[in-house]
């Protein structure tokens, strides 16, 4: 989702305020607490209980908002790649040119800014690990399907152009998720060429 030349770095974005009733503030509550939780130990190894008790509410609530881990973990991506297709159109609304090469290096730039929030990152990852689960399976594809599409309908940039675009995200994804830098050696320096982070 990054140029070259694009940064995997910057500050959070702040999120919408929006007035929501007490069940939807719970399940936000609830989802946020599940990025978090999930982002740090996996799919397989979080207990809902752990989710519960980042929320801040019993567990037994959290099996009325959810139907069980798999829906609570379905939701926590789901709500990522919102925030993810969110922070794109952030990007290319920002962009000084309106040239595809431009707007796709605007959006990556915006990517980077998002994931410094390492949870969002680490929750795609996560999710990468438990694809076998048919249900995370299938909302990790429709999520990368809307990113996917929405960098080339918002760009306008050809195929490969976007094929590309989302290459250096999974590139900046694995220079983040091990903190790697040419410091690390030749072959180090090689895979982090281009994409400065901090």
């Amino acid at each position: 989702m990054l140029s070259s030349d694009s940064e995997c770095t910057v500050t959070h974005m702040p999120e919408p305020t929006i007035t929501l009733s007490t069940a939807d503030e719970r399940r936000r509550t609830v989802v946020d607490a599940a990025i978090a939780v999930f982002a740090r130990t996996g799919y397989a190894a979080t207990p809902v209980a752990a989710v519960a008790e980042q929320a801040g509410i019993s567990t037994a609530y959290v099996f009325k908002l959810y139907s069980g881990k798999e829906a609570l973990f379905v939701a926590a991506l789901e709500r990522c790649f919102v925030r993810v297709v969110d922070a794109l159109r952030i990007g290319a609304d920002a962009s000084r040119s309106s040239d595809p090469a431009a707007v796709l290096d605007a959006m990556g730039e915006a990517y980077a800014r998002l994931i410094t929030d390492r949870s969002l990152l680490m929750l795609q990852v996560h999710a990468m690990s438990a694809a076998d689960v048919p249900a995370i399976a299938q909302a990790l594809r429709a999520g990368l399907e809307r990113v996917t599409a929405f960098a080339g309908e918002r760009s306008g940039a050809p195929s490969a152009a976007v094929q590309r675009f989302l290459a250096y995200g999974q590139l900046c994804h694995l220079i983040v998720a091990t903190g790697l830098t040419a410091e690390d050696g030749e072959w180090a320096g090689l895979i982090a060429d281009g994409i400065r982070h901090y």
